[in-house]
């Protein structure tokens, strides 16, 4: 029993540890395309009629406003204290969420709206396939966490049936998030002006990946210790 404590504390602690690293890949992974979109590509703007500023806003807002968010959601868990409150830690993984989907949908319009200027056409890349689907089922997968885990008509029996099912649904839907910004970025690499841009873009989708896998090894040991 001693061993089982000590065991569960040392995963307790290693993925708290873990955690902390996924934020600061956070950090460098938003700074990081914040340099590559505003000094190589030259700038963001989504009104205007430059097609590639236009474009700018799909990396910027699918990189902060989804991959990176829908991590931060997934280790609210173990961001905030467990003794402040599990339903506050809920509220935070769902709005997080939502505020994620949001900023998702809109860098797809990006998308779609950069292709319009530019008379390109939509969906023939391996990129967007994952990227819509990705955007498409965590839709499906947050529709599916609030009626579950936060209305109050679910079952308590239900929703701990569902958890497993909801958080390895949810870590894979992540999982494709990271590996549509990883061949995006692979076409934006093989298109770039310079040897300084492609290293600084290969970079950046080596500190997404390292940001992905921080955050699912953040929850594996976190449920290790459950």
């Amino acid at each position: 029993m001693a061993h089982g404590i000590i065991g569960s504390h040392h995963s307790s602690m290693l993925a708290s540890r873990v955690g902390m690293v996924a934020h600061v890949l956070f950090v460098t992974t938003a700074v990081l395309m914040l340099v590559w979109l505003l000094h190589y590509r030259g700038g963001i703007n989504i009104q205007s009629e430059d097609p590639e500023q236009i474009f700018n806003v799909h990396p910027f807002v699918m990189s902060w406003g989804f991959i990176l968010l829908i991590g931060e959601a997934i280790l609210a868990y173990s961001t905030i204290p467990p003794h402040i409150d599990h339903r506050t830690q809920k509220m935070a993984h769902m709005l997080i969420h939502l505020v994620g989907l949001i900023l998702g949908i809109f860098g797809v319009y990006a998308a779609f709206k950069y292709h319009d200027a530019a008379v390109a056409p939509d969906l023939t890349s391996l990129h967007s396939w994952l990227g819509i689907t990705a955007i498409a089922l965590f839709g499906l997968q947050w529709l599916f966490g609030f009626v579950t885990f936060w209305l109050p008509g679910a079952h308590t029996d239900t929703r701990a049936a569902a958890a497993p099912a909801h958080i390895m649904a949810g870590l894979t839907i992540f999982m494709l998030a990271v590996c549509a910004a990883q061949t995006g970025l692979v076409e934006k690499s093989a298109a770039a002006a310079s040897t300084a841009e492609m290293k600084l873009i290969n970079v950046t989708g080596i500190f997404i990946l390292l940001y992905g896998v921080a955050v699912a090894s953040t929850v594996a040991l976190r449920r290790a210790f459950l």
